[in-house]
Parts: C-alpha cells; structure tokens; sequence
C-alpha cells in the first residue's frame, strides 16, 4: 500500500475517531463479558452451585480468555490482522446465546469459554491498533481505550440488575444486538486503522524518546535479558496482586453484600457497578498522567495510595463499603495503563505480544484467583475472604525493583 505524503500526515489527525471507535467496541467487548459474573446470583440459585463451582466458571472464562492472547499478539505484530477482531466477537456472540439457553451446569462452563475465546483474540489486536493510532501520546490512547473496557465491565451488573433479574437467564440472548453493533464498528475500525501508517519497529515515537517531549519518564530499551526478566517479573507481580483484588470483586461482592448487610441483589449489582465504573476515571487519569510525569510513580500511587483502604474495607459499614470501594478501584485501575505501556518500551517492536501476554496473565490470574477464593469462601465464609484480600496491595512493594530511566541501558 502507497502512502501519499498528505496520508503521512494522518495519524494526528485520525487518531481521535480509530481510538474512540476502539474505546466503543472495547466497551461491547467487556460489556458482554461482564454479564457472565454479573448473572451468578441467579444461578447459583437456579443450578443449586457453591463458591467454588462459581469459581470454576470464572476460571472458565479467564483461562480461555488468556490462554491465546500472546500467541494472537506475536502473530499479529508480525502479520497485522484487523479484522480478527470479527471473528473473536462472533465466538463471544455464540456464546453469549449459548449462555442464555444453557440447561446445565456443563453448558454453562462452555458458554463462557466461548465468549472468553473471543475476548482472547481481540485484545492483542485492538491493543497493537491503539498504539498505532496514539500519534506518539502512548499514555492517553492507552487510557482511552481502558476507558471502553472499564465502562464495559461497569455496566454489566447494572443490566443484570434491571433486564436479567427481573426477566431471567433468557433475557441475556437479548444483547447480541450489542455484539452485532460491535463487529459493524470492528469493520470501520479495521478499515480506518489500515490507513494509518506503522511506526518502525523499535523506533520511538516522536518526541518520545529519551530526554525528548511533554517530560516523560520512559523505560529504556534494554541491554541485558536478565534486566528484562526481572522487570517483567516484578510488572507480572503488580498485576497479580490487581488481578486478584479485583476478582475477588466481580466474582464474590454481590454474595458478601447480601451475606453481611442483608441487600437485594438488585442494590449489591449497583453497588457492584459503581466499584466497576469507578475504574473508567482511574484508567483514563492513570493514561494522561502517565504521560506527564512517568510511569513509575503512577505504579506507586496505584499501591500506596489504595492499601490503606482495602485494610479498612472489611471492617466499614454498608455505606462506607460502598465510599471504599469506589475510591480503592479508582486508585488500584489508575496502573494499567502505565504497567502495559511500561511493559511494552522493554520490548519495543512486540505491542501485540505484549499486550496479548499481559491481558492474558491478567485474565489467566483472576480466573484462577477465582476458584482458589470461592474453595476459601466455601470452607471459612465469605468475609474472611476479605480479610484476606485486603493485604494483597502490599505485593505492589515490588514496584521498588522496577528499573529507573537509564538504569537498564546503563548496566
């Protein structure tokens, strides 16, 4: 493909509508994934099912929804392939209509595996898509498009709360509207991404590189393997202690809130989405201050800014729980962005890669988090399980290991 010199010029210009667009299907994506922990109350009642048997359709989902996600991403760096993005909604499409009409517990598990396969193939992708349409500003089109999935993942408790709940598990075939409105925006995507010319690979963009534009702290590409382990371990570590947090949330809140303050699972679902749409705000902020001031003291505010929080969270009353909660999510998502952006300048050139293996260890952690929490709800009650939670911020201490600016290039 011939790129004119006016088309050169495009990705300033482009960038807002193809990140926007992301934004959007990033929110249908994880809209549909959402209604899968956000129906578990109905059928832990309709199916007779303990923590743990709810926890092993979550592993479900997170397994298959990471398993795939850095083969995906290493294909895709070197193969771009836009229109995937279709063919992972369309698995989730099945099996969200699956998930609907399932009348076993076996249907169940398979349903979800379905839609978390779709989710696995269209994260690396739209990932790599996003960061090609930054025009350099990593950060905000990070945020930007965190920003879709995060509201995405907010609203799912609310249509449970107010369309499946009241009209039942059926009702879910209902919004395979959204997955159909979701592949027609893929197809534009797709389309408008393609004329947006790549950066080369390895090449920082501009004004981006060291000592260079708007003050941002960059990792420097590294010089040694071993600086790069150890940096990937300690970023893996951070997302552990987030990924398991945050299961710990979608998968067992609405059972602690009815359990502990006697709710209706209408008003735990609310609740549920206002922890979840209160992470929109923190990945969005995290993003466009990242880009200002680094990446390493958002990862520290994302730690030390939340532990003191989630040490209070068990014991606080219903209202407090709900002022907690929200203020814990909207510090703890604030490090996505800058975790991944950080992830991908050690290893410039492998967006896609990167972004499938981060999404996938994300996934892959929280799904079995999942089953691990629901064996200790089952055993020890649900609120030792927050008990127990509450300490899992102080991982983050690792961030101390993260390199400084320079310090890999220079070892």
């Amino acid at each position: 493909m011939t790129v004119s010199a006016s088309t050169a010029a495009l990705p300033r210009q482009a960038a807002l509508p193809v990140l926007i667009a992301l934004s959007v299907t990033h929110l249908l994506n994880d809209m549909i994934q959402s209604l899968i922990p956000a129906i578990y109350p109905i059928i832990k009642e309709s199916y007779h099912l303990d923590y743990i048997q709810v926890g092993l359709i979550t592993l479900t989902f997170q397994i298959s929804a990471s398993l795939l996600q850095p083969a995906v991403g290493l294909v895709t760096d070197r193969h771009p392939m836009p229109y995937s993005m279709v063919i992972g909604m369309t698995s989730s499409l099945l099996g969200l209509v699956a998930l609907a009409h399932a009348g076993s517990y076996g249907l169940l598990l398979l349903a979800a595996g379905f839609v978390g396969l779709g989710s696995s193939i269209f994260h690396p992708e739209a990932t790599r898509m996003a960061r090609n349409a930054s025009g350099g500003q990593h950060g905000l089109a990070q945020g930007i498009f965190q920003i879709g999935g995060q509201t995405g993942s907010a609203v799912g408790p609310l249509l449970a709360a107010f369309v499946i709940v009241p009209r039942g598990q059926a009702s879910l075939s209902w919004f395979s509207a959204a997955a159909f409105a979701a592949i027609v925006l893929m197809i534009w995507t797709a389309r408008s991404s393609a004329r947006i010319p790549s950066r080369p690979r390895g090449k920082p963009s501009a004004g981006h590189g060291a000592g260079g534009g708007h003050g941002i702290e960059r990792a420097p590409a590294a010089r040694t393997l071993s600086a790069v382990i150890l940096a990937m371990a300690v970023l893996i570590a951070l997302l552990f202690s987030k990924a398991v947090y945050t299961s710990s949330f979608t998968s067992f809140y609405t059972f602690y809130l009815m359990g502990k303050f006697g709710v209706s699972i209408q008003t735990s679902q609310v609740m549920l989405f206002l922890f979840l749409a209160s992470s929109a705000a923190g990945a969005l902020g995290g993003g466009m201050v990242g880009d200002r001031i680094g990446r390493t003291p958002i990862i520290w505010f994302s730690i030390l800014g939340a532990l003191p929080f989630t040490l209070i969270l068990p014991y606080a009353s219903l209202f407090w729980t709900g002022v907690l909660t929200i203020v814990i999510n909207l510090i703890m998502s604030s490090a996505f962005a800058a975790i991944l952006i950080f992830a991908i300048e050690l290893m410039p050139g492998r967006v896609g890669l990167v972004g499938g293996f981060f999404y996938g260890v994300s996934f892959g952690l929280a799904g079995i988090a999942a089953a691990m929490l629901g064996a200790l709800a089952d055993h020890f009650g649900i609120e030792t399980v927050y008990r127990i939670c509450s300490f899992l911020p102080a991982i983050g201490l690792l961030a101390w290991f993260l390199p400084r600016p320079h310090s890999i290039a220079d070892a």
